[in-house]
């Protein structure tokens, strides 16, 4: 059985070539453009790996992230953090709230394939 990604991303171009690369690897790729019902998703799907921007319409990548680890069954599923800004606060403020990576965009396709191997093989 394939391994499922939720990926949270409203840049269409960086969503379908993330879908892409995930996809030729194997995985089952479910893309939302919006954070409004990302958790409710998450929770009714039980991904391998949830992939969050941190700017969305709806709700952000922060508030999403902080409400699946207030939840004990999602305290340990692998979120991959994905930004634009790439400040320190940004990070830190992702590293408070339980993120198990943080990726500054753009990155490379072996950059982000390597960090969805090594988040989902531990």
């Amino acid at each position: 059985m394939s391994k499922h990604v939720v990926l949270v991303e409203d840049e269409t171009n960086i969503a379908e070539a993330i879908r892409f690369l995930l996809s030729n690897e194997g995985w089952r790729v479910e893309t939302l453009a919006n954070g409004s019902n990302a958790v409710d998703v998450i929770r009714n799907t039980g991904p391998d790996l949830v992939m969050l921007d941190v700017m969305l319409p709806g709700k952000s990548g922060f508030e999403i992230l902080h409400d699946l680890r207030a939840d004990p069954a999602f305290d340990a599923l692998p979120v991959l953090m994905l930004t634009a800004r790439g400040q320190s606060r940004d990070r830190e403020m992702a590293e408070k709230a339980g993120v198990s990576r943080f990726m500054t965009k753009p990155f490379s396709n072996a950059e982000m394939l390597d960090a969805v191997r090594e988040l989902t093989t531990q």
